[in-house]
């Protein structure tokens, strides 16, 4: 008979990996051969940790508040009508280049790349957009590094000490290369750098703000999944910075966060570790 923590964990690695979960994981990490990043780097403690949960929602908040870039993901992504399946396929495609071959990683690049091509179109606003644009990956890119990195050091089982954040930014940096990034940060400084440089590009477009609210408080799940979703999602908000915040309309609630929302975080990502068995040991 299914245990309690097999049955939480196939319902939420069904509901990240998608129907074809288990097939794509078994070729990711049994197939052998060469991978563009070893057993012992920062980016697989990172991409492999419950925290991803927390840090995932921030980086979709912090990505909308450049108008091109939720230009883009509104016209084109499906966000609204295919929500787990954009989140399915933005999962295997980091599984696969974190953990997958180098023949692998590099074929998943290259079909991202072929459907950035197609995305293109102009704002509300008159402001044309193409997803290809090296500058628009930029931030998509420092906006997810930045989220995923700050989630795991709040919430994450192993926080990385200095050496392994900027170890972990410069792994992030080979695959934004291969998607087109130019020069994409390689160390915390450079990641600060570039952040501050976008800045004066953000606003919180009428597009961000539904998608916030779209994220936050009405995601397509079942009420008995929706408080721990709700718990994910404060903590996401309670990760961002006051400047990214403010725009969306998202409240700070001080003391509150660094106790209750907090304390709440590392439940879950607890329970959620707990529940979803470690990947399978990687071919070499």
């Amino acid at each position: 008979m299914d245990t309690l923590r097999e049955r939480v964990g196939r319902g939420l690695f069904a509901r990240v990996a998608g129907p074809s979960g288990p097939v794509n994981r078994a070729r990711i990490h049994g197939t052998p051969g060469p991978r563009w990043f070893g057993a012992d780097r920062p980016i697989r403690q990172v991409h492999g940790d419950a925290s991803m949960f927390i840090g995932g929602l921030r980086a979709l908040l912090m990505q909308s508040l450049h108008p091109l870039a939720m230009a883009a993901v509104a016209a084109h992504s499906g966000y609204r009508g295919d929500p787990w399946g954009r989140l399915q396929r933005t999962s295997t495609f980091l599984a696969v280049t974190t953990y997958g071959t180098a023949d692998d990683a590099q074929r998943a690049v290259d079909q991202v790349r072929a459907v950035h091509e197609g995305v293109r179109g102009t704002t509300a606003a008159g402001e044309a957009y193409h997803a290809a644009d090296p500058h628009l990956l930029g931030w998509v890119h420092v906006a997810e590094v930045d989220s995923f990195l700050t989630a795991h050091q709040r919430y994450g089982a192993h926080p990385l000490d200095a050496a392994g954040c900027d170890a972990y930014i410069a792994d992030t940096a080979r695959v934004a290369a291969a998607l087109g990034v130019v020069d994409p940060p390689r160390d915390r400084a450079g990641l600060a750098e570039r952040l501050a440089a976008y800045r004066p590009e953000l606003r919180a477009t009428r597009e961000a703000r539904e998608a916030a609210r779209f994220i936050l408080l009405h995601p397509p799940l079942p009420w008995v999944a929706r408080p721990p979703y709700a718990v994910l999602a404060a903590n996401a908000v309670s990760t961002l910075p006051l400047w990214a915040r403010r725009p969306l309309g998202l409240p700070r609630l001080p003391g509150v966060e660094e106790t209750v929302v907090r304390a709440s975080g590392h439940a879950l990502t607890r329970t959620i570790r707990w529940a979803m068995l470690p990947p399978p040991r990687t071919a070499g």
